[in-house]
């Protein structure tokens, strides 16, 4: 495969400015729906904000690429005397947990940056600055990307097997 430039855009965070508002939750939540801003739930935000309010800790965690297994670590952190496991960290969508899954459907959610907006809504909408954009040129190997759809139907492939989803989707087309 060539090698092709491309623009990387991140979102940086600086969790020590975090006051645990959850705008971000809100405006992703709301600019993500259908359509759009026409209904807000945060369990279908892109991001989530980590809470330890009695040692006021806050960290915004952003949805990542859907794994398709638990992942074998489980290991504890220590911050202030509060324990914390790996998964709270984690920004896989992941079929061990619910965070980062689309409560209607169960299908992985993952931060898509806002695509067609000049940044992101969460970036835009952070009142403290706790999230900046930060764009970077890197040369990386053209590849192959499943779109959402594709994405939806290889989660449903691994949850339930193929001959269980073609026996549902040929009973469904019946009924149409």
């Amino acid at each position: 495969m060539a090698k092709i430039k491309k623009k990387i855009r991140t979102i940086k965070i600086n969790a020590d400015l975090c006051n645990g508002c959850r705008t971000c939750e809100v405006v992703c939540s709301a600019g993500h729906a259908t359509p759009r801003f026409s209904s807000n739930n945060p369990a279908r935000a892109r991001i989530h904000v980590i809470t330890h309010r009695l040692e006021n800790i806050f960290l915004p965690v952003f949805a990542g690429e859907n794994t398709p297994a638990q992942c074998m670590g489980r290991e504890k952190y220590v911050i202030d005397g509060k324990e914390y496991d790996e998964c709270s960290f984690c920004k896989a969508s992941c079929s061990a947990r619910g965070r980062f899954i689309e409560p209607d459907s169960g299908l992985p959610l993952r931060c898509d940056m806002c695509e067609g907006e000049e940044q992101p809504l969460c970036v835009e909408w952070c009142l403290n600055k706790v999230l900046t954009l930060e764009e970077r040129e890197e040369e990386v190997e053209e590849e192959v990307k499943l779109g959402e759809m594709e994405l939806g139907l290889q989660l449903l492939v691994d949850k339930h097997g193929l001959e269980k989803l073609v026996d549902t989707i040929a009973r469904m087309s019946q009924k149409s």
